[in-house]
């Protein structure tokens, strides 16, 4: 372990929290109300385009350094005792095992609270479960993206709840809200792609005028959200990054991250458009990240429909999108496509699990040739994300995150033996 090193990246860590805390500029797109930027210590994090830059430095930078004491086997464990308590409403295998990883990385127990085991089944209301689930916990990780409207409104109502219960007494500790992914964003897979960038070109500022190619592709799937490609396309912009977002007619993302995209994109020198092409959007790019989503009208009628509890109107709205993303089964990233990437050698990213043609489905996002000499690439982007969530609880739990790794370095304390 190379302690010089380590101490110079925590000075940097302490100049970046330094900044994120001074008071800052309200953060506005276009036709969205501005805010405040959300703070890091004792606040949530949920959407990375509410953060200042400073901030998602500060946590990538963190996260760096997590990782590197991992590799050196020295233990990061800083809490003595605590819960971090995850809430899956959707299925999910890395950003589930990412958490618990985090967790049990800086010294945190884990819990999953399974909403049909409990009593929410028994219409216990959200707030009542916010407090009960808060009791000596430091963190509540939500996945919630089914629904559009839903998961973040969602997230925001469980904070609301643990702001009463903690200013009430009943909590003396108010646990962080960490979004693992929502209607809207989905920021620890998208600062875990961006950390695996950072390793491929250098650094942060290795990513500046680089093109990443974020494309719709086909798949034999209706639902996926859309929080994956809102999540990058807002990330990339904001770290000088030339961003195309490709996509057929009708598969239109929100609009607020994309006005954030635009935002970020004039503030940094990079940029972003969009295009109906992918081969347009795949011409001389850096990195392709092609990835299938629903078209959100499907999104808001699905929910919709959900709330009515209109089965059969859900299985003919399920028949029609998968006919309609038939339609484009032409969006498949293949070799013919990547020949196109300058020097025919792109990155390509996938927050998996990836539609593989002829190997999980007939026709997918990707070939099998692609995927396959890509697919060690795409582990070592997930491997990221277990430290971007430990990275997120420190700075969103301890006053001076930097002075706990620096312990952490002098002690240098074995994750295995004595």
């Amino acid at each position: 372990m190379d302690r010089d090193s380590l101490h110079a990246r925590i000075d940097a860590l302490g100049a970046l929290l330094a900044a994120a805390a001074q008071p800052g500029d309200c953060l506005e797109a276009n036709a969205f109300e501005p805010e405040p930027p959300a703070r890091l210590l004792d606040g949530d994090f949920l959407l990375t385009w509410k953060q200042r830059e400073e901030a998602l430095r500060a946590v990538l930078a963190a996260a760096e350094i997590l990782e590197a004491l991992d590799r050196a086997g020295v233990s990061a464990r800083l809490f003595d005792s605590g819960l971090g308590v995850a809430l899956f409403r959707d299925k999910s295998t890395r950003t589930r095992y990412a958490f618990r990883a985090a967790c049990d990385l800086l010294g945190l127990a884990t819990e999953e609270l399974d909403e049909s085991t409990s009593q929410l089944a028994h219409g216990e209301t959200v707030r009542e479960t916010a407090a009960m689930i808060g009791f000596l916990t430091e963190a509540v990780g939500i996945r919630d993206d089914l629904y559009l409207g839903e998961g973040h409104a969602y997230m925001k109502e469980v904070a609301r709840a643990l702001d009463e219960a903690h200013r009430a007494g009943v909590l003396p500790r108010r646990p962080a809200v960490v979004n693992l992914q929502c209607d809207l964003d989905h920021p620890t897979q998208s600062l875990a792609d961006v950390a695996h960038l950072a390793t491929l070109f250098g650094g942060l500022d290795g990513l500046r005028g680089k093109r990443l190619a974020m494309t719709w592709a086909h798949s034999p799937s209706y639902g996926k959200p859309l929080s994956v490609p809102q999540g990058v396309v807002a990330l990339a912009t904001r770290f000088g990054m030339d961003v195309v977002l490709a996509h057929p007619p009708g598969y239109e993302l929100a609009r607020e991250p994309l006005a954030f995209a635009r935002l970020f994109a004039a503030g940094s020198g990079g940029s972003f458009r969009v295009s109906d092409s992918m081969e347009e959007a795949f011409a001389g790019a850096d990195v392709v990240y092609p990835k299938s989503w629903a078209p959100m009208a499907v999104m808001r009628e699905r929910t919709r429909l959900a709330r009515a509890g209109e089965r059969a109107a859900l299985a003919e709205l399920e028949h029609a999108a998968l006919a309609e993303n038939a339609r484009h089964a032409d969006w498949e990233c293949d070799g013919a496509k990547m020949a196109l990437t300058r020097g025919g050698a792109a990155h390509y990213l996938h927050c998996l699990p990836a539609d593989v043609s002829g190997v999980n489905c007939d026709r997918g996002e990707v070939s099998r040739e692609v995927f396959e000499s890509a697919r060690l690439g795409t582990y070592r982007e997930a491997s990221h994300k277990p430290f971007v969530i430990a990275a997120i609880l420190l700075l969103t739990r301890f006053a001076d995150p930097a002075a706990e790794l620096a312990g952490l370095v002098e002690r240098a304390r074995p994750r295995r033996g004595a």
